[in-house]
């Protein structure tokens, strides 16, 4: 007996919405029935896929071949496409941010829940292969107790020229990367909770919205964190370090360059100071490399696709969603808790 094959439309074909079209596109059991842009450029070229298009959202919902709809568009109208997509009968698959704030997610929460469909956010980014080797080396408790992780992306560009750039259009670096790094950061402490938050943000090549910052989280019972996106670091930090009492893990950029370096229970004698312009400190003196053990990472493999295979199980009734949208939520609203420190200059109580 042939499998049920799921037919998805995407709103909105830029370049997320052509990303997706190309990634459903090796995976079984799901394709895309059709496209539908406002921008007739995007039009013809969703055209020029051989793809099926449509005169308007409201003739895509009213496709009853359509099961699912990508609500791929600028973040500020996703909240409303996806409440008519769910009234229509249709799941929704929708970009991070899923919406502008807290109390729009609510609402398009309370909509899935009245109607019964499928609502889920494209959190692809938990299946980066820097992150979850990163959480390898967490979990695995190879370093001892953890009681500092940063996470950063840095660029040199300043913020992309297009809908990023505009505030009514849910611009900004908070939303634009920092979904993406605080959901990472939340994912890996798990239950734990997050107790207070500190965020500054930078305007430095846009004076509308954010174009980087860096936020300060401190965890219950748990390790300090530090997230930053900034787009106008022409020398990069690494893209993750992590200390704990036994050791340090670091990966220098996307190229999984990194490496750690863990103490081997050998004690410390006869210390060689080192001689600076100013004097000798033994403070500061390197490690002899017999106390030291130097390691590859523990390198985690993925397939971003599995998103993709996750949301065809929901939709079989054979597992739960691997984004669900309490996790979602918690995100949100510590993205609105980093606004909020940075307008105010505060630390923020946050659970």
């Amino acid at each position: 007996m042939k499998q049920y094959e799921y037919k998805i439309g995407i709103v909105g074909f830029g370049g997320m919405g052509n990303w997706h079209r190309e990634t459903i596109g090796t995976i079984d059991r799901i394709q895309v029935a059709g496209v539908f842009d406002i921008d007739e450029a995007r039009m013809s070229y969703a055209k020029e896929c051989k793809l099926n298009t449509y005169n308007s959202l409201e003739d895509m919902l009213a496709d009853e071949s359509i099961d699912l709809v990508l609500v791929s568009t600028p973040n500020h109208v996703h909240k409303s496409i996806a409440i008519q997509a769910m009234r229509a009968g249709k799941h929704v698959i929708c970009e991070k941010p899923v919406t502008m704030n807290s109390n729009d997610l609510s609402e398009m929460m309370m909509v899935a829940e009245e109607t019964g469909r499928f609502l889920t956010v494209h959190q692809n980014r938990r299946w980066d292969e820097d992150f979850l080797t990163m959480k390898e080396v967490f979990e695995s408790k190879k370093l001892g107790e953890i009681y500092r992780i940063e996470s950063r992306v840095h660029g040199s560009r300043g913020i992309p020229g297009d809908w990023r750039q505009e505030k009514e259009y849910g611009g900004g670096m908070v939303l634009d990367w920092g979904v993406h790094l605080l959901d990472q950061i939340l994912m890996l402490m798990g239950d734990t909770k997050l107790k207070k938050v500190y965020a500054t943000i930078t305007n430095i090549t846009n004076q509308v919205v954010d174009d980087g910052f860096t936020a300060h989280l401190e965890f219950e019972n748990g390790p300090q964190a530090i997230v930053e996106v900034g787009t106008s670091n022409f020398i990069s930090l690494p893209r993750w370090y992590m200390l704990g009492q036994n050791g340090t893990a670091i990966i220098e950029d996307w190229n999984m360059d990194g490496r750690m370096v863990r103490a081997v229970g050998k004690s410390e004698t006869d210390i060689v100071p080192v001689r600076t312009a100013a004097g000798i400190t033994k403070t500061m003196a390197p490690r002899r490399d017999d106390t030291i053990s130097k390691e590859k990472l523990p390198l985690v493999k993925s397939d971003v696709r599995d998103f993709y295979h996750n949301v065809i199980n929901v939709l079989d009734g054979k597992e739960e969603s691997k984004i669900n949208l309490p996790e979602v939520m918690r995100v949100m609203r510590l993205m609105e808790a980093i606004f909020a420190s940075a307008r105010d200059r505060n630390i923020i109580d946050f659970e």
